[in-house]
């Protein structure tokens, strides 16, 4: 599995009109491809997380943005 370090808890965005929050991930260069498209797979389908950005190092090291949409609930009673 990979080991990865979340660099910043899950903050909001507050520069757009949709609100997202973002998740940024630091990747050893130890990690290969395929493992890292798992973890981002799991991120996405149980964490609801998508793709924003993504940067390759000089080294193989990789950090990789997530976001989601903050869902505001309102109160119905």
């Amino acid at each position: 599995m990979v080991w990865y370090t979340p660099e910043s808890p899950p903050r909001p965005d507050v520069r757009s009109s949709s609100q997202y929050e973002f998740r940024v991930l630091s990747l050893p260069p130890s990690a290969s491809r395929s493992q890292v498209r798992q973890l981002l797979t799991e991120e996405a389908e149980y964490g609801r997380w998508e793709l924003a950005r993504t940067r390759l190092y000089i080294g193989g090291s990789r950090k990789v943005w997530l976001r989601r949409k903050i869902i505001k609930v309102r109160s119905t009673l």
